[in-house]
């Protein structure tokens, strides 16, 4: 009896074993599907950008000073539109850097616990509106109080999509920072307060240096994302493919790399010329700001294994280091003073300012530590206070704007006269169908890619290569993933403009969102709970499956809540794969078309003169719906932050 007993215990621990190796293999093949899709998104828009470069010389291509491929003599010099991409991220991060670092500072340093708690959800709450609605706000206010301003035709500026830009890189730029400021040990502080130092000498010699690495990588993912932006800049910066001209006349219309492709490619002749150089200013854009995000990867990478040991830092700054860090702070604050006033008041005033910017750098050395703490406590108090009367301004204008035309009419109506009048019922309802489909392929996948990071493999160069990927995809443009899209899913596949189609291109946009809060979600669970599951005898699946799992559900939820908020407010993905204006019916198949709320926002904003007032309706009830599932992300962060302490 014992014979046929043992066998049984043997055949039953093989069939676990393979079962296990089953599962792991699927969550391995999750786990590297974000670096397949990259591999695969450049090699399939490289692919159709190549007869493009077999045609056009590739220096005439990167360099040529024209781009009219409509033209009777077609030309396809792409250099303005790449000067313009660099000079509206310039112009973004003049404003973002010192108010983003300023911001940063003071929240991490200076702001008590309940203003904290105030302060850093506002800014987490920019990253959340839609770059619709920013592009809308930009082109109803902004670009009219520049004309004003300025005194020119159009408000439709280079200056105005550098602010936009700004406002949008802030809390990227925040976020980082002051992750970075935190990760300082209190002890740098302590000591430099001990030694006699003022607040303001410790912040500037002691904390800012150590936290420089970080501090760097959040500028450079602010790049990032103000290089990858679509839909903001098209609204506000006037399309015009010319080198401003001088080259730093704010006030000249610009076009920038991204705003080209959103503008022509539902246009272009499949197969033209014209086309594949579209594939060709793709893959310009993606080594761009590929290159930008592995920068910053690999620079957060080793602060991570600074902080767990895996490599030694010097935070021993010299002398001659720390002067110039408390100058670059200087002229910092000077030239965010300097824009910010030459918005405002002209020329004359913004060379005052910026003469008055110098004069103090150089006496800094005669003013007294005590008199320079207050000018730069005053710097911090002005950028949290510029960022907060921004956000302000942003959301009450759409507020009251928009209220007045709220009605349930509204909600449950059909458009009409072109979206004049009506409502913007099956705008919801599509933008409800795109998120709920996108969710349900992301989540899986994202989950899956997880458990294996987080459970099936030790940190070495196959993680790093997979977080890599994933940090990848995550900073991939959108209108990249709108392109892709339509010339893989929509014409090679043949899906068509349909609601499948904007499932799969939104879901490989959410996925790396998902995968990043949920490997935080589970490495906080304490391995102990890990350890007594197996003890128990329980498999390592069902430990995952049981223990680990329920216990991460608070911050697996929290991402997914980000990624419905993210799904909701993209326009550029969708404007080519999934989208209609307006529609009297709602789908009845997966292959058809939807209405959402982002695209029926852009073209009553831009292409529908008097629609206004039911603009200012659908972007109240667009920013309404993302502000509730941001905030809901935030209410569950913080309330799982509160039960951990305990």
């Amino acid at each position: 009896m014992a014979v046929p007993a043992i066998r049984n215990s043997m055949a039953t621990r093989s069939l676990r074993k393979i079962k296990e190796q089953v599962i792991a293999s699927i969550w391995f093949l999750c786990a590297i599907f974000a670096i397949l899709v990259v591999c695969f998104i450049l090699g399939y828009l490289f692919l159709n950008g190549y007869p493009a470069f077999l045609q056009i010389n590739l220096w005439d291509f990167l360099f040529g000073q024209q781009w009219n491929p409509t033209g009777s003599t077609p030309e396809y010099g792409i250099f303005p539109l790449i000067a313009g991409t660099i000079l509206v991220m310039i112009g973004a991060m003049v404003l973002a850097i010192p108010l983003g670092i300023g911001s940063a500072i003071f929240i991490s340093e200076l702001a008590g616990p309940r203003l904290r708690t105030i302060i850093k959800p506002a800014i987490e709450l920019l990253a959340g509106i839609p770059s619709v609605v920013y592009g809308f706000f930009g082109l109803v206010v902004l670009t009219n109080w520049i004309r004003i301003s300025f005194d020119i035709p159009t408000g439709e500026t280079w200056l105005a999509g550098s602010v936009l830009l700004a406002i949008m890189a802030l809390p990227t730029i925040v976020s980082v920072s002051e992750d970075a400021i935190n990760a300082v040990p209190r002890e740098y502080k302590e000591g430099s307060l001990a030694t006699g130092a003022t607040g303001w000498q410790t912040i500037s010699s002691v904390i800012i240096p150590s936290a420089l690495s970080g501090i760097t990588a959040a500028v450079i993912l602010g790049i990032g994302r103000a290089i990858g932006e679509t839909m903001a800049v098209l609204m506000v910066t006037g399309n015009a493919a010319v080198i401003p001209d001088p080259v730093w006349n704010i006030v000249s219309p610009i076009r920038t790399l991204t705003a080209t492709l959103g503008i022509e490619t539902g246009e272009v002749p499949i197969g033209s010329l014209h086309y594949h150089s579209l594939f060709g200013i793709a893959v310009v854009l993606l080594l761009i700001t590929l290159c930008i995000n592995l920068a910053a990867t690999i620079i957060l990478g080793r602060i991570r294994a600074a902080q767990t040991g895996g490599v030694t830092t010097k935070h021993v700054i010299s002398r001659e280091t720390r002067g110039k860090i408390q100058k670059i702070l200087l002229f910092g604050f000077a030239g965010m003073v300097l824009l910010l006033v030459a918005v405002a008041a002209g020329i004359l005033p913004s060379l005052a300012i910026l003469i008055g910017g110098i004069g103090l750098s150089l006496a800094r050395a005669r003013i007294s530590p005590k008199v320079m703490e207050k000018i730069a406590y005053s710097g911090l108090f002005a950028a949290v206070g510029i960022v907060m009367a921004v956000l302000a301004i942003l959301i009450l204008d759409i507020i009251m704007e928009g209220l007045p035309v709220l009605s349930w009419e509204f909600i449950t109506g059909y458009p009409s006269n072109l979206g004049r009048e009506g409502g913007i019922f099956p705008a919801i309802i599509g933008t409800i169908y795109l998120v709920t489909g996108a969710i349900l392929i992301a989540l899986p996948l994202g989950i899956g890619a997880t458990i294996y990071l987080s459970e099936y493999t030790r940190e070495g160069w196959v993680t790093r290569t997979i977080r890599t990927g994933v940090d990848l995809l995550n900073g991939t443009p959108s209108i990249v993933f709108g392109l892709f899209g339509f010339a893989f899913l929509v014409i090679f596949v043949g899906f068509g403009v349909s609601l499948l189609t904007g499932w799969i291109v939104l879901a490989l946009m959410v996925l790396p969102t998902i995968i990043r809060t949920s490997e935080e979600a589970l490495k906080s669970i304490p391995n102990a709970m890990r350890e007594g599951s197996l003890a128990l005898g329980a498999s390592k699946w069902q430990t995952i499956r049981k223990v680990v799992l329920p216990a991460a559900v608070p911050g697996i939820i929290t991402g997914t809540i980000l990624s419905i908020g993210r799904a909701a407010g993209e326009t550029a993905p969708i404007m080519f794969t999934a989208v209609v204006f307006t529609s009297r019916f709602l789908p009845d198949s997966i292959f058809e078309p939807v209405m959402a709320l982002p695209y029926y926002l852009y073209i009553l904003s831009t292409s529908v003169p008097g629609a206004q007032q039911n603009a200012y309706g659908t972007a109240l009830v667009l920013l309404i719906t993302v502000t509730l599932f941001y905030g809901a992300a935030v209410l569950i962060r913080v309330r799982y932050q509160k039960s951990s302490r305990w």
